[in-house]
């Protein structure tokens, strides 16, 4: 363990060339898989970024027990990019040449040996997990409603041709033949219904050919691949008090959540925060208005900038809010949004007393840092560039008919 982590160590600093070495190495020694990537140059730094952002994920929970379910949840999850065991064979042999370019000197026998082992095992479970798996590969779903509301929030309701297993909470990578090969994570934004639909709420990402593609293109009868659900912040009933924080489109997965406390009521409170960075913005407030007239145990704080404020207030008015609030400690939150957002959210909430164990949100790589907190060379380059978790567009949204 500890020399694949010295030699990671090595291998971050030179971060951009390792990975871009890795590509250049696979399509040229092996041009049939090229076609299962991206054509994009935007779309394929992301797939660096990702699988930079999986390798150091896999370094820092060498000694974890979650890093087997991990794997295998990787491995089933990439039988939607047409991966077959073949593959693997080819990865191992460019991942092992871009660690010995980076290297340099560094990159001795004994390193070259842990960092093939620990390849095979990687592979080996990943393999384990695709061949185990009784999903599909991915679900077809057709487009049965389209609502746009501005030119930047879309929420599309599907009809997958069978049944999505999944629970609240959970997520599922989305693809469209209108962006061939590009595949992005939406959070399901209902609990389970008898027709079988699901809905995804999608925020425009300026640059974003997919997300632009959903919220601006996609209309009702076209067909998107949906990918495993995926993800642990889901509901624990554990009769603790809950506590809901979600920003913008991050509202998705919380939806899915109250849903499934208004069918099961809880025998306890339940807080819901809901931000945004204007009034306008807010775009199921209709709903969660209704739920928080229909629930007495729900109570439902809307946090947006003063009027004529800069949008950023509401960061500062949503620390104020949390703040007025006690008993973190005894909390259940949950935490749902943009990547900075959760992880600024999250560390607040831990200087107020919540209990990191407490603290549920999925992982993913966010776009800056928290006060207080290192950053390496890797998290840098896998966070570039730096925006503020608000949309920097500055357009209101307005609902499309």
């Amino acid at each position: 363990m500890r020399i694949l982590k010295s030699s990671f160590a090595v291998v971050e600093r030179r971060a951009e060339h390792a990975v871009k070495f890795f590509y250049s190495h696979l399509f040229w020694h092996n041009p049939d898989i090229r076609p299962l990537f991206p054509a994009s140059s935007p779309d394929m730094e992301r797939q660096r970024d990702r699988l930079f952002a999986a390798l150091t994920h896999v370094i820092s929970h060498l000694e974890s027990d979650t890093l087997p379910g991990y794997l295998h949840d990787l491995g089933r999850d990439h039988r939607k990019f047409l991966v077959g065991p073949e593959h693997y064979a080819a990865v191992g042999a460019s991942l092992l040449a871009a660690l010995a370019e980076t290297s340099g000197k560094a990159w001795t026998p004994p390193v070259e040996k842990a960092w093939a082992e620990a390849y095979q095992l990687i592979a080996d479970a990943m393999t384990a997990g695709a061949a185990g798996s009784t999903d599909p590969p991915w679900w077809d779903a057709e487009v049965v409603r389209h609502l746009q509301y501005g030119e930047d929030i879309g929420v599309l309701t599907l009809l997958p041709h069978a049944p999505l297993p999944y629970v609240p909470g959970q997520y599922v990578s989305v693809s469209s033949e209108r962006v061939p090969t590009t595949w992005r994570t939406y959070s399901l934004a209902n609990a389970p219904r008898a027709d079988h639909t699901v809905d995804l709420h999608v925020s425009r990402i300026e640059g974003g050919r997919l997300s632009t593609a959903l919220v601006r293109e996609v209309r009702p009868g076209e067909v998107l691949r949906l990918g495993a659900p995926g993800g642990h912040a889901t509901l624990r009933r554990d009769d603790r008090p809950v506590t809901f924080i979600a920003a913008g489109t991050g509202w998705a997965p919380v939806r899915a959540m109250v849903e499934e406390l208004a069918e099961h009521p809880p025998d306890h409170d339940v807080r819901l925060f809901v931000t945004a960075r204007d009034a306008a913005h807010l775009y199921d407030r209709p709903l969660i208005d209704r739920y928080a007239a229909a629930f007495d145990w729900l109570a439902v704080t809307y946090i947006t900038p003063a009027p004529g404020q800069h949008r950023t207030q509401a960061t500062d008015r949503l620390g104020t809010a949390l703040g007025n609030r006690g008993l973190w400690r005894e909390q259940d939150v949950y935490l749902s949004g943009p990547a900075e957002f959760v992880e600024e959210t999250s560390y607040l909430l831990e200087e107020l007393g919540a209990r990191p164990d407490r603290l549920f949100c999925d992982a993913v790589p966010a776009s800056g840092s928290s006060p207080g907190r290192p950053v390496g060379f890797g998290e840098w380059f896998l966070n570039r560039p730096a925006p503020h978790w608000h949309n920097p567009s500055g357009r209101a949204p307005r609902p499309s008919p």
